[in-house]
Order: structure tokens, then C-alpha cells, then sequence
């Protein structure tokens, strides 16, 4: 069986929808709060690892960046904002589209990083502590 990794069109597609995710993020009023102030130096290149990985393609992200608990502590501890969250996803299904992602593999990666965004509410006390060797999030 086909992964959506594959499904996609492998390692460039994804980094492309993290690179334009980034860009229209950036120009939301909304969702550009978490990029105001500063962010790692290879966010799209680590965030289209973890996506590979996540959609059935090679463990690049837990080869050289993390596990799942050190991404979901990247994210933890910022409170509530739906708001925010709306307006990020949003602006990834608009960047699903832009780079010709379609018909059901748009479907399915639109829904997962949805059901992970809305996943990491679970963490946003600020008090939260992410527990060690959570699974990781597969599509």
C-alpha cells in the first residue's frame, strides 16, 4: 500500500507546504503571533521532517531533531488560543491548495494536522509537563 508520504510526492512537496505555510502565516494577523518572536533557525525544514515522518515517510524527524514529546514541548505550556489555532490551520489548508496537493491526500493531511493541532490543547497549561516516549502522531 502507498503512504500519503509517497501519495504527496515525497520530501520536496512536504518542505514546499511548510515553507508556504510559514509565508501566509506571516502575513495573518492572527496566526503570525508565534513567529513574532523569533523561531528556530530551520523551523520549515524540521516541521516538513516531522510531517515525512508523519505521513509514512522515512524518521527523519526522530533521526536528527526529537521525539514526540520533545515536539509536543516545543509547542506546550502557551495556553488556550483557538483563535490562533483556527487561523493556522486554515492558513495550511490554504497552503495544502497552493501547491497543488488534491482530492483525497488533500483531505487526509488537512484532517491530521487539524486533529494535531487541536492534539496539543493537552498541553497548554502553563504548568503543563509533556510525559516522556509518547508514540508519535502518524497520519
Amino acid at each position: 500500500m502507498e503512504t500519503l508520504y509517497h501519495q504527496l510526492g515525497g520530501f520536496d512537496v512536504i518542505f514546499a507546504l511548510t515553507r508556504r505555510w510559514h509565508e501566509l502565516c506571516l502575513l495573518d494577523p492572527e496566526a503570525s503571533h508565534p513567529f513574532e518572536h523569533g523561531m528556530h533557525p530551520y523551523h520549515d525544514e524540521r516541521l516538513a521532517a516531522y510531517l515525512a515522518e508523519a505521513f509514512g515517510g522515512p524518521k527523519l524527524y526522530s533521526a536528527g531533531y526529537g521525539d514526540e514529546s520533545s515536539m509536543q514541548r516545543i509547542h506546550s505550556g502557551n495556553g488556550d488560543h483557538l483563535e490562533l489555532d483556527e487561523a493556522c490551520v486554515t492558513q495550511f489548508e490554504r497552503a495544502v491548495r497552493e501547491v497543488g496537493i488534491s482530492g483525497e491526500a488533500a483531505d487526509r493531511v488537512c484532517a491530521y494536522f487539524r486533529r494535531a493541532t487541536e492534539g496539543q490543547r493537552v498541553w497548554s497549561a502553563q504548568d503543563a509537563e509533556v510525559p516522556h516516549a509518547l508514540p508519535f502522531n502518524y497520519a
